[in-house]
């Protein structure tokens, strides 16, 4: 039975993001409220420029400069903050919750900070908090985590969570660009931000990992406990020495469980993945994950992982979720940190690397290579030689080892007097 009473919802943003959920809520209205059971209305947008023109389906009146305000609202439903950032994100959501509305965000970054703090003021309000879109954009990801495989035990989560990373990283192996050539190609395309640090220097997948390590674990993780590398460093030749090995080079996001320390690892870098494994098809600006269970096996989540339509989705997704609740005067299931597991540092994770090195072209160096490997207690998988005099090199690659260890190595072999460069250090993933 339809109810009568609308749902207010309050939108907190109304950028690339928000602009598309005022629209999707506007042109789907009647297929919305079919599905949760009761109509659903704009009770305002929270803009900081009013006047600018927007070509929305919505009433003038409903923007309003005083975000504090309609956040804070009695009468609202539930509140969609896409503002992003901190604050005053954060502020805003408190106070929406306080007033009694449950909060859909996508705020990725806030969540990676203050995700606790955020899960705690959902329970002592009794309210609900989603955020889909927070993580890999339209991809159903975090609901499956919370909800649809919470009875198994995750082991391991990897995946490519960033769109504008993979994308340049795509076509510095595509077309042989190097990074600096790329990314003016994916801010030409809209791919990149005017300031792409937050995605080439990795701190968007961070924020990331740690909202999929927090839930896969049940522990509490945030972005400064991810250890994180971003792309900048990786040059035409690290791509194109992959390609020579059948391998493509990917920002990686890796989280896993080492049931022996009990503890969790939560990682970003880039890595070499072999062409065979699944990751290495996912092309141009799309986001895949892998979940790894004990039951369940391996689980393959792809889809577009950014743009305003696709985050709207998923914001829309959590919208019927949450309204759904209200209308028949339940909650979602909370988000435990029981496990509490030690977060360790990435020099405890064990890795694998391939390493390249210009070398001087005399007998002796490769022994006094893998003296340097077993020193430090790294086993060498392969190693081969390459060219003569000046061009001298050799290529290794090693078991997986500590990444203390294997960073230990790469520094004394920097420090050898016949080892004229490490010209390429990359960790490898996969088979």
């Amino acid at each position: 039975m339809m109810s009568e009473r609308p749902l207010k919802v309050a939108l907190l943003g109304c950028g690339v993001v928000g602009s598309e959920v005022a629209r999707l809520m506007t042109t789907t209205g009647a297929d919305l409220a079919a599905r949760i059971g009761s109509p659903v209305e704009l009770s305002g947008i929270a803009v900081r420029r009013p006047a600018r023109a927007r070509n929305l389906p919505v009433d003038p009146e409903l923007f309003t400069t005083d975000a504090r305000e309609l956040a804070a609202r009695p009468d609202n439903d539930v509140v969609i903050e896409v503002i992003g950032g901190i604050e005053p994100a954060r502020s805003l959501i408190l106070s929406a919750m306080e007033a009694g509305a449950s909060v859909v965000t996508a705020n990725k970054a806030l969540l990676a900070e203050r995700g606790a703090e955020l899960h705690a003021a959902a329970d002592k309000f009794g309210v609900d908090l989603y955020y889909e879109a927070a993580v890999a954009g339209a991809i159903p990801l975090l609901r499956p985590l919370r909800e649809s495989i919470v009875g198994d035990k995750v082991e391991r989560v990897l995946g490519i969570v960033n769109g504008t990373t993979n994308f340049i990283l795509d076509r510095m192996d595509s077309t042989g660009a190097g990074f600096d050539e790329a990314l003016e190609e994916a801010t030409e395309l809209g791919y990149a931000e005017a300031d792409p640090t937050a995605d080439v220097e990795g701190f968007d997948a961070a924020a990331k990992a740690a909202i999929l390590a927090s839930l896969a674990f049940h522990t509490k993780v945030t972005a400064a406990d991810v250890y994180r590398e971003g792309i900048t460093r990786v040059t035409a030749s690290d791509v194109a020495s992959a390609r020579e090995m059948g391998s493509v080079v990917k920002l990686l996001a890796i989280c896993e469980v080492d049931k022996e320390r009990e503890s969790v690892t939560a990682r970003v870098h880039p890595a070499m993945i072999p062409r065979s494994h699944p990751l290495a098809g996912v092309r141009e600006a799309y986001n895949a994950v892998f979940v790894e269970s004990e039951a369940a096996g391996q689980l393959m989540f792809y889809g577009p992982g950014a743009g305003g339509t696709p985050t709207a989705s998923a914001v829309l997704g959590d919208l019927v979720a949450v309204c759904r609740n209200r209308v028949n005067g339940g909650r979602a299931p909370g988000v435990s940190a029981y496990a509490d597991l030690r977060v360790s540092p990435m020099g405890e994770a064990r890795t694998r690397y391939h390493i390249s090195l210009d070398v001087d072209d005399k007998a002796g160096v490769l022994a006094q290579v893998a003296q340097i490997f077993a020193q430090q207690d790294v086993s060498i998988q392969t190693v081969r030689q390459e060219g003569r005099g000046d061009d001298a090199r050799l290529v290794v690659s090693t078991h997986a080892a500590s990444d203390a260890a294997l960073s230990g190595t790469v520094e004394k072999l920097r420090a050898m007097p016949t080892v004229r460069a490490v010209a390429s250090v990359m960790r490898v993933e996969g088979d």
